[in-house]
């Protein structure tokens, strides 16, 4: 048979992702955060596109007219007084600073001082930023260390510090990069281990608590084995660190609660980075005809409008580049304008459908959370299973019992021994803490006794699962509990 190139006509269909629908996917998954800093970037770089200011209609003048009467009778009026009493000048008041400074801090609001008028002026009541960690490390060696050499090897030293006040570099790295001898920066960071708060410049946990229970004059022979031996102490072997320790079981549960009472992290104190605020991107409430209501968080909403008037008055002169240039801005806002309102319609879509799905958690807690899938919910408002699982991703639900992940509410089903109702993989965790929690050192359940209770409550469930969901909560085995609530018992006798 003889090859032969040919042409004829095919339909075929294929799905082209193009870079709006690209971007329309990856705007969809981003948190609050990530989307506010998107739209930023936006903004900046598209002349056509602004945020929506809020509503103004407090600042509105009061007869309705175009524009309001400033004058200094119209103001006197309002405020019941003339500028005069509102702005006093005394000339013969001399103010204690100089006259510019003066007049920058007088025209400052709310910095609740008062210059040039009949209080003190107070220097102490000048708000500060409080000082970091390094901040507060160099003032120290800047007293502790004489020699400028050493003070400046430490200084060397305290920029390796991380936020917990661990020293993190390499002291060979140091040595090589400063030329010092690696004997000398030994001595210049065992000094700056004996600085404030102690613990600092500590190279592991063990050093850090070292310096601390050093501190306290309390590192004896039995807490360097101790601290030696944190391994153990992790898995609750009690038997094993008072063999190690060679102490009793009284003498070991002082020396624990003497690790219980140091600080892992001291330099955590002196962090300033501010924490990121949870904003919830749904708000439910308790509806007046009963059920819920389910609205979007107008504080994680975005709004930007397309500033169709300038486009117009611009284009028409312009050069020819200039106008294809606007026109791109006109298509790209015009496409994340209808991006963020899309957006925003699939939140509350996929959120409603959660809250009808979840109705018995919201009322009696998270015992009653059904187990759910993403399918579920797709199925149930006709979009894709992928869209649902981004819309999940990095979104919060303000609910009567708290905050929560859009994807806390999606869990794995559990069976049911007696053919009801599957349970939610949450709901059986909820269950296995509470029933750890209610133990004492007489009475400590096995993963078998977990097991035997939970199917008594109607749960059909595998021993490797409740072993699977108790590593996941950090819940120690049944012997590691029962080491520890007997020391903690005889702590308390």
């Amino acid at each position: 048979m003889a090859l032969s190139p040919s042409l004829f006509p095919r339909q075929s269909q294929s799905l082209v992702m193009t870079p709006q629908l690209l971007q329309s996917i990856r705007l969809l998954q981003l948190s609050h955060a990530e989307l506010e800093q998107f739209i930023a970037s936006e903004i900046e770089r598209n002349p056509l596109l602004e945020r929506e200011e809020p509503d103004v209609e407090a600042f509105a003048p009061a007869g309705g007219g175009a524009e309001g009467d400033f004058s200094s009778e119209a103001i006197a009026e309002r405020l019941d007084t003339s500028l005069e009493n509102l702005f006093p000048d005394d000339p013969g008041t001399q103010d204690p600073i100089g006259p510019d400074l003066s007049a920058q801090w007088r025209s400052a609001s709310g910095n609740g001082l008062a210059i040039g008028g009949a209080e003190d002026w107070n220097l102490e009541a000048v708000a500060s930023a409080p000082p970091t960690l390094r901040d507060h490390v160099r003032e120290q060696i800047a007293m502790a260390f004489p020699r400028p050499t050493e003070r400046a090897l430490a200084g060397e030293l305290a920029d390796c510090l991380d936020e917990a006040g661990y020293f993190v570099g390499e002291l060979q790295e140091v040595a090589e990069r400063t030329g010092a001898e690696p004997k000398m920066l030994e001595r210049v960071l065992a000094a700056c281990q004996e600085l404030d708060p102690p613990g600092l410049f500590a190279r592991n946990l063990s050093e850090c608590l070292a310096l601390q229970l050093k501190a306290r004059d309390r590192l004896d022979p039995a807490m360097r084995a101790l601290l030696a031996h944190l391994h153990l102490l992790a898995k609750r072997d009690f038997q094993t660190l008072k063999r190690i320790c060679g102490v009793g079981e009284e003498d070991l549960v002082d020396m624990l609660a003497e690790i219980r009472a140091l600080d892992p992290k001291p330099g955590a104190g002196f962090s300033t980075a501010p924490a990121d605020p949870i904003v919830p991107d749904v708000l439910v409430r308790p509806s007046a005809e009963g059920g819920w209501t389910v609205e979007l968080n107008p504080d994680a909403l975005p709004r930007v409008l397309v500033n169709e008037t300038y486009f117009a008055s611009v284009s028409t002169r312009v050069t020819r580049e200039e106008k294809v240039f606007l026109s791109e801005c006109l298509q790209s806002a015009n496409w994340v304008a209808r991006s963020l309102d899309q957006r925003a319609k699939t939140i509350l879509k996929v959120a409603a459908e959660i809250v009808r799905q979840q109705d018995a958690f919201l009322l009696k807690g998270v015992r009653h959370l059904r187990p759910l899938k993403l399918k579920t919910v797709a199925e149930t408002i006709g979009m894709h299973e992928s869209t649902v699982s981004r819309v999940a991703a990095n979104k919060y639900m303000m609910t009567p019992r708290g905050v929560f992940e859009l994807r806390y509410f999606f869990t794995t089903a559990i069976a049911a021994n007696d053919g009801g109702d599957a349970h939610s993989a949450e709901a059986v965790r909820d269950r296995i803490r509470r029933l750890v929690g209610a133990e004492d050192a007489e009475d400590v359940l096995s993963d078998d006794s977990i097991v035997d209770v939970l199917r008594k409550e109607g749960i059909d469930i595998a021993r490797r699962t409740v072993a699977k969901y108790r590593e996941g909560m950090n819940i120690p085995s049944s012997v590691q509990r029962r080491r520890e609530k007997k020391a903690l018992a005889g702590a308390g006798a």
